[in-house]
């Protein structure tokens, strides 16, 4: 049976696809390596996590810390445009009413 140029190219095509996959005669496919590599990458972190060293994220942030920094900043500006951002972020936070408090004197 003769081959026409379409059949042999899905033939080739085929094999081009098929072989990477696949290690020398007796060795495990691609893939059975990239997954026992994967494995071996969990298990060193949960060693690492073991030693004491953090495997997650720090800490977040307290909030809180970051509203008095903000409104520090607004104080050194000293402008009504960074008062009244303040006030607009952080209309339910306690420093708000001295950022209103500023906005009233800088008004005089």
């Amino acid at each position: 049976m003769k081959l026409g140029p379409l059949s042999a190219g899905l033939i080739g095509a085929l094999a081009v696809l098929a072989g990477p996959d696949q290690e020398p005669f007796g060795e495990h496919p691609v893939m059975v390596g990239k997954a026992k590599a994967d494995d071996s990458a969990k298990e060193s972190a949960k060693q690492s996590a073991k030693a004491g060293r953090a495997a997650s994220m720090p800490m977040a942030r307290d909030p809180s810390a970051a509203v008095a920094e903000e409104y520090e900043a607004a104080r050194r500006r000293g402008t009504r445009e960074a008062f009244e951002l303040f006030i607009a972020r952080h209309s339910d936070d306690p420093l708000a009413e001295q950022a209103r408090a500023e906005l009233k004197r800088l008004s005089r």
